[in-house]
């Protein structure tokens, strides 16, 4: 029998074009913070450097308008045992247009139940896309590295 992994997804919708929301993920300083390099193109690389801590990310899809995919190259998550925790994850933005706005669909392929970093970091996701990204996408200011601890 097959295990099933449920990989950690959110979502949003905002009154805002495709457009907004697409160049807003695609400028994650503006609402994660912490970023060096560009998230524009198919093949970019930047890296989210908070402290210690650092995720280096290639973007290896990107249809515009449409969905975004970033590849976790390698990592050092100090906050864990297993440093290297989110290499080789992906994250995954779907993007459509419905009749409440703009929906995004996120998903972070391979941070599932049962990894050390799973609570902080989806409690860290949903800040970031349901509160900071939202306010970038919804009144052009996202709230980067401004996490609260729950």
């Amino acid at each position: 029998m097959e295990t099933i992994i449920e990989n950690y997804k959110t979502g949003i919708v905002v009154d805002a074009s495709l457009k907004t929301a697409f160049d807003s993920i695609c400028n994650p300083d503006a609402w994660w913070g912490n970023i060096e390099g560009p998230a524009n193109h198919t093949g970019d690389e930047f890296i989210y450097r908070p402290g210690d801590t650092w995720v280096h990310f290639k973007v290896i899809e990107m249809l515009p308008e449409q969905k975004i995919v970033w590849y976790v190259t390698d990592c050092h998550l100090p906050f864990v045992k297993d440093l290297k925790e989110w290499k080789d994850t992906t994250l995954v933005w779907n993007l459509k247009t419905t009749h409440a706005g703009t929906e995004i669909d996120f998903e972070h392929i391979g941070l599932a139940p049962g990894i050390e970093c799973y609570d902080g970091c989806v409690n860290g996701w949903n800040f970031y896309i349901r509160e900071s990204l939202k306010a970038l996408i919804s009144e052009g200011k996202g709230m980067p590295g401004n996490r609260q601890k729950n």
